[in-house]
């Protein structure tokens, strides 16, 4: 399980302040992608108990709570699957009133068509799923959380 960076401080993903951790790996490769360093699966660090006890201390510094937004690479890919459970589940059980985020290039309707126990965990626990893959020539920077007009926010 691996992951590309952790912001603990960004203000440009959501609205607020927010714990951004992007994962390493991504199958969809988009031409114009904003992050292509996260798609290699053998790049970036290896997440552990340290790290995530980071993104929980994250959340609450300075008593500020923050929101935690997941993307990547592509958090909901089998490859990284597991990792962002593991993540949600925990900020679940440590602060559950966190603001959950998640950028997607899988459609909505993709996964749920997966119904598997863990993907229906994720979809349960999150607030926001921001869904699609990225379309270079549909770039409209407009978009509050997207980066093209085919993206959709699902608010749940």
């Amino acid at each position: 399980m691996r992951y590309a960076s952790i912001n603990f401080n960004d203000i440009t993903a959501a609205p607020g302040l927010c714990v951004t951790v992007f994962l390493q790996g991504c199958p969809h490769h988009c031409p114009g992608c904003h992050n292509p360093t996260t798609w290699d699966f053998n790049g970036g660090e290896e997440f552990t108990a340290e790290t995530m006890t980071a993104i929980i201390e994250g959340l609450n510094a300075q008593n500020i709570q923050r929101n935690l937004c997941i993307m990547g690479g592509e958090p909901l890919c089998s490859e990284n699957e597991f990792l962002t459970l593991l993540v949600i589940k925990t900020v679940k059980e440590k602060l559950p009133n966190t603001p959950i985020y998640i950028w997607t290039g899988y459609t909505l309707e993709e996964l749920r068509e997966i119904c598997n126990p863990h993907m229906d965990y994720i979809l349960e626990n999150i607030d926001y799923l921001i869904d699609g893959r990225y379309e270079e020539e549909l770039r409209d920077i407009t978009l509050p959380l997207r980066g093209s007009s085919n993206q959709r926010i699902h608010k749940f």
